[in-house]
């Protein structure tokens, strides 16, 4: 399985390396709600938690479906914009520019980007947007309902006024980067600057196939030069010549990315390959017999494509089963294995059983394994 991106023709000035303060706080974000993700950033994690005021800590906890579920796409504002608003790929120099970029979204793009914590409609479909579908904001409403309350209210608000949920999104943006990201942003951009300025000379001196490799392993371009493949638990294909959005791609390195490689391929959009620059060391991996009886309960292709999602976040049988196209009961056989071997929990949350990976268990698999299901 692997995230394709087309590119046959695309002009070497169309493929771009920028940093991204906005993608940035986004990763950073997710990297304070899901801590079990970034073994290296514990400290940082903790220390910045501790210092939140509890008003920003609650807001947090209100929106963090944004950036611990999936990884929205309002983090890559740049990539949506279209017609005389476009930017050619380019980000942000500072915060501020980046959620002004923001504001240029339409509502549509805007309403659908912050939807996808609800797994549907498929991220790579087109089709019209919840906010212009009646049947598509039903959709998103019911299946936000299996989230909690909390997304269920975001959900109704963001169909009925997206203008003042955008406000609230802006604002709680700006006090986390007066509260802790404003200093964040001053020491790791120098690193990930000079990243992207390695990273366009590579481009430029010896290739895109080079800079691909540099920018890391599961990337590789087909020998025509007509495909860039990202090696990742999932199928999807896009392409970086859309007129409608402008051809290009963009890379944007991330210091707190790590073990994500996210790859924006949402039709309409222009392509991001937004990329970890650092790797730590995870923790040694556990017994052979304990290895083989829990990688026996792996070996079935679904059931890591299963681990993908419930990976970031717990989920229903029945989202599962949207996810993949499967039945329930399908999915649920699935789950009874990956239980079994004591690699998932499960939760009730009201009417609904919501299942999620035990990271702790996994990451005694090793890092391959890790890394691939979180990449």
């Amino acid at each position: 399985m692997s995230v394709n991106i087309e590119i046959a023709g695309l002009p070497p000035e169309r493929i771009v390396f920028e940093t991204s303060p906005l993608a940035e706080l986004g990763q950073a974000l997710h990297a304070l709600a899901e801590p079990g993700h970034h073994p290296g950033l514990h400290g940082w994690a903790t220390a910045t938690s501790a210092s939140l005021k509890p008003d920003l800590a609650d807001r947090l906890s209100e929106a963090d479906f944004l950036w611990r579920t999936t990884f929205s796409d309002v983090f890559m504002a740049f990539a949506g914009l279209t017609g005389p608003t476009g930017q050619d790929g380019r980000t942000g120099t500072t915060l501020a520019e980046d959620l002004d970029l923001l504001d240029r979204l339409d509502d549509e793009r805007f309403v659908d980007a912050a939807l996808e914590f609800t797994c549907g409609p498929h991220y790579e479909e087109r089709g019209p947007s919840a906010l212009a579908d009646p049947e598509r904001g039903r959709q998103a409403l019911e299946r936000a309902a299996s989230r909690g309350p909390r997304q269920v209210d975001f959900t109704r608000r963001l169909l009925r006024d997206p203008g003042t949920v955008r406000a609230w999104v802006r604002r709680l943006l700006e006090d986390c980067d007066e509260a802790f990201f404003a200093d964040t942003w001053r020491r790791v951009r120098i690193q990930l600057a000079a990243d992207a300025r390695h990273k366009t000379e590579l481009l430029r001196r010896k290739g895109l196939p080079e800079a691909l490799t540099a920018v890391s392993a599961a990337l590789s371009m087909d020998e025509a030069g007509t495909r860039i493949t990202v090696d990742k638990l999932a199928h999807a294909t896009t392409t970086a010549l859309d007129p409608a959005v402008g051809a290009g791609i963009t890379f944007v390195p991330s210091h707190f990315g790590w073990p994500h490689l996210m790859v924006l391929h949402a039709p309409g959009w222009r392509p991001v390959v937004h990329y970890p620059v650092a790797a730590p060391e995870l923790p040694v991996p556990a017994s052979v017999e304990l290895l083989e009886r829990r990688l026996e309960a792996l070996s079935h292709p679904i059931r890591l494509r299963i681990c993908r999602n419930i990976a970031r976040a717990p989920y229903t049988t029945g989202e599962l089963a949207h996810a993949h196209g499967l039945s329930a009961p399908e999915v649920s056989r699935h789950l009874a294995v990956l239980k079994k071997a004591g690699l998932i929990t499960t939760r009730r949350h009201g009417r609904y059983a919501q299942h999620q990976l035990d990271l702790t268990v996994v990451a005694r698999l090793g890092s391959d394994f890790l890394e691939g299901v979180l990449r």
